[in-house]
């Protein structure tokens, strides 16, 4: 008996109930290019296509921006078969993509060292 808040393809006992490449109509290359750190973010257009579960899924968690790594974790999907999800949506008009920003900042030497004589420490 799949799990209401794990989605429509999950089983508690069974796990994902179909292939994730099943979910992409086996496309391993979305038609868009996303980094993973890409933000999506739905434009409130609707869809003129019909659309899978996980595409629905994807587009109700984008009405504020969200990362394309968060997308494809809260899905439980590789990263790759999300893209091409996303990139159904944005095909469609119903999200946008934005490239995350980067500043040009100096790295602190320092702080980096800190960081790293910390990390030494746990482990």
């Amino acid at each position: 008996m799949p799990a209401p808040q794990d989605g429509p393809l999950l089983d508690d006992a069974a796990g994902r109930l179909i292939r994730p490449y099943t979910i992409s109509n086996g496309r391993t290359r979305p038609s868009t290019a996303f980094d993973l750190l890409s933000l999506i973010m739905a434009t409130g257009i609707e869809p003129d296509i019909p659309l899978g579960p996980e595409h629905t899924i994807a587009l109700g968690m984008c009405e504020g921006p969200m990362s394309v790594a968060e997308i494809a974790a809260h899905l439980r999907l590789p990263a790759v078969v999300a893209k091409v999800i996303l990139s159904d949506l944005v095909a469609c008009g119903a999200v946008t993509a934005h490239a995350p920003a980067f500043h040009d900042m100096p790295t602190d030497r320092s702080l980096l060292e800190a960081v790293l004589d910390g990390l030494r420490r746990q482990l």
